[in-house]
């Protein structure tokens, strides 16, 4: 089994990853069973870091890189960011960032926004190019549409944003989705 594939594979294994969006939050993740961590927060000279502070700890280190502080919406920053924090993924709401993520190895989770039907439709077809390992959906408290969109992909599906009750975990799990993310602490030991 690859590198990527074992990532993968303990991603899928992971029913609820750490969202981590400051300081506090990564220290309380850090300490977590979480064995994911989705970093939602940094800048280019924070985030090599933040990741090393993440992969010591012997959990996966995701990064998303929208929400890094320095980098910019061009596939380069993909390269960038693997220089200066060598993650074990990354997230991105941009195509060619998940593309050049997957050309040098990473492990690559398309992000998305749902606020209606034509937003379902951008997302199938964004997944059906097969450019990503996953796909993130927010708000993930919608498990009709989780089970739409896991229906129509081989793609696994993590449902994330809003997430905060254990019913709504059990929901998102029994709905489809591979796991949640969440930034919710009392999500994190459920």
């Amino acid at each position: 089994m690859t590198e990527v594939e074992e990532i993968k594979q303990r991603i899928m294994d992971t029913p609820v990853i750490a969202a981590v969006k400051d300081e506090k939050g990564l220290e309380e993740a850090l300490k977590s069973e979480c064995g994911v961590i989705f970093l939602l927060f940094g800048t280019i000279v924070d985030i090599g870091k933040l990741t090393q502070r993440v992969k010591v700890a012997g959990k996966v280190a995701i990064v998303h890189m929208d929400l890094v502080e320095g980098l910019s919406n061009r596939e380069i920053a993909v390269d960038g960011l693997v220089r200066l924090s060598s993650p074990d993924g990354i997230i991105s709401t941009r195509a060619g960032q998940i593309r050049r993520g997957r050309q040098i190895g990473l492990v690559t989770i398309q992000r998305a926004f749902i606020l209606d039907s034509m937003s379902i439709e951008t997302l199938q077809a964004q997944i059906s190019a097969g450019q990503q390992d996953f796909v993130v959906f927010l708000p993930g408290i919608m498990p009709r549409v989780i089970t739409e969109i896991v229906q129509e992909t081989q793609t696994p599906v993590i449902a994330g944003g809003l997430i905060k009750y254990k019913e709504e975990v059990i929901a998102a799990i029994q709905a489809g989705a591979v796991a949640v993310s969440s930034t919710c602490r009392a999500v994190w030991e459920m």
